[in-house]
């Protein structure tokens, strides 16, 4: 995977906090926007990240795939709902999502592991 989970995170962490120092109104305006479209409203939040990761998938965007497969984890989403997701995303995407899958699979893999 080339990173820890402990290195994926103390990287975005560090990173987002540096663009933030920038105090940049449209970087600020869009971190909130992000912070916000996740938050319980119609939709549960557990349905949120799945769509975040369905759509990061089509995307082909490692790091926020990453980012969404952490947090259904500490949602408590199971592993079956995860894999079906993801598998819709490779209908829609085709099967250029396939390596974004693997990585995606390897990750749940290592977050299962760090926390069992």
């Amino acid at each position: 995977m080339g990173q820890t989970l402990e290195e994926f995170n103390a990287y975005r962490k560090r990173m987002n906090e540096r663009l933030l120092e920038e105090d940049q109104k449209i970087l600020k305006r869009v971190f909130n926007l992000d912070t916000n479209a996740y938050l319980e409203g119609h939709l549960p939040v557990k349905t949120k990240e799945l769509l975040g990761l369905g759509n990061s998938l089509v995307l082909r965007c490692d790091d926020c795939v990453k980012y969404h497969l952490q947090t259904c984890y500490e949602l408590g989403i199971s592993k079956e709902e995860v894999i079906e997701a993801m598998s819709i995303s490779l209908v829609i995407g085709g099967t250029i999502v396939i390596p974004h899958l693997r990585r995606a699979v390897e990750f749940w893999d290592e977050l299962s592991q760090a926390n069992s």
